[in-house]
């Protein structure tokens, strides 16, 4: 009796190793049929004109895909054509306010003349407002919202009927850890980024039957050279030196051209979400493990930021002072320069 247990023992424990190797098997199948090669693919990439975009742009042409612009500036826009083009592949730059759905309707149109139907997007258009809840308005929520959200939203219906048709597509929304962890003096910021996660994810749990796979990524601090074109409210000059700094340094912010090979990787997979640097990996598991004490970390944050009610609306490049001109910044001054973000020709 007891060797017949023993016998039936073994047949169950075989059967459970096979099992699990054919879960593995299906798994690395899986994995190989959904992996997506860029070459001679349509990317279109909103604000893909400076930052993280322009980096963006410039991963996906090292891939061999085409790839479209647009932003609203038109001289930030050819400039980065022009240098784009310079390193070769085809790009087509196109004037639009994403915001606008009309606008984004005959921009996708453009895009679809020139080089066919969108094979990925990524919405990565975006705007920072920095400064305490009673410095902001709500047309800078309103904004805020039309830029993460409606703005994402009108671009995914522009192409989606195409994806569909052909089973096939990627959707990446560059979303933000202020879009899972809420922090002080960004509240119109973490406001529209939570919805652009909740339409990130609801997205791909409805397309994923379609063939569409659409990536949501919440990356931390990311040495683009943005805070010179973000604004600032309140005691205006403050809020730009903290902003800067914690951006400018190595061990708190992501160099942005890892970022953007960590995405079109994450995108080549179709994965469901990437969080990119250590502050925002651990920030997100503090908040989920103990909310009450993240939460209490935030209000001690809180009181050491800036205090001021001022309305008035300042770009970075108005707030410098010796301190964000110091070696503290010298990372993000390098970015800005290499990124499109500092108004001359990026190289």
């Amino acid at each position: 009796m007891t060797s017949r247990r023993r016998s039936l023992s073994s047949r169950q424990a075989l059967v459970a190793v096979a099992a699990v190797g054919l879960g593995w098997l299906l798994r690395l199948r899986r994995a190989a049929r959904l992996r997506f090669d860029f070459q001679g693919r349509t990317v279109l990439i909103t604000g893909g004109t400076r930052g993280l975009g322009f980096v963006l742009a410039r991963q996906f042409l090292r891939e061999g895909a085409k790839v479209a612009l647009c932003g609203r500036d038109a001289a930030t826009l050819e400039r980065a054509r022009e240098a784009l083009t310079r390193a070769g592949g085809e790009v087509l730059a196109v004037t639009c306010d994403v915001r606008d759905q009309v606008q984004v309707e005959a921009m996708v149109s453009r895009v679809h003349e020139r080089f066919g139907a969108v094979d990925v997007l990524v919405n990565n258009a975006g705007i920072i407002q920095v400064g305490p809840l009673e410095s902001l308005s709500l047309e800078d929520f309103r904004e805020a919202l039309d830029t993460h959200l409606w703005a994402s939203l009108y671009t995914t219906l522009a192409v989606l009927n195409d994806m569909k048709r052909r089973g096939r597509g990627r959707i990446v929304n560059i979303a933000s850890i202020g879009g899972k962890v809420a922090v002080p003096h960004l509240a119109s910021y973490c406001a529209s980024k939570f919805a652009q996660v909740g339409l990130s994810e609801a997205l791909r749990a409805e397309l994923a039957q379609d063939g569409i796979a659409v990536t949501t990524v919440c990356p931390g601090l990311m040495r683009t050279g943005s805070p010179r074109n973000a604004a600032f409210k309140g005691d205006h000059s403050r809020e730009y030196a903290w902003f800067a700094v914690g951006d400018a340094l190595a061990g708190l912010s992501l160099r942005a051209e890892r970022a953007a090979r960590l995405i079109v990787e994450a995108c080549r997979r179709g994965d469901a979400e990437v969080r990119l640097g250590l502050p925002a990996k651990v920030a997100v598991l503090a908040s989920a493990l103990s909310p009450q004490a993240t939460a209490r970390v935030l209000e001690a944050v809180n009181h050491l930021l800036p205090q001021g009610s001022s309305p008035d609306r300042f770009k970075g490049s108005q707030s410098e002072t010796r301190l964000t001109r110091s070696w503290l910044t010298r990372l993000s001054r390098r970015a800005a320069q290499r990124n499109n973000e500092a108004g001359a020709s990026p190289h």
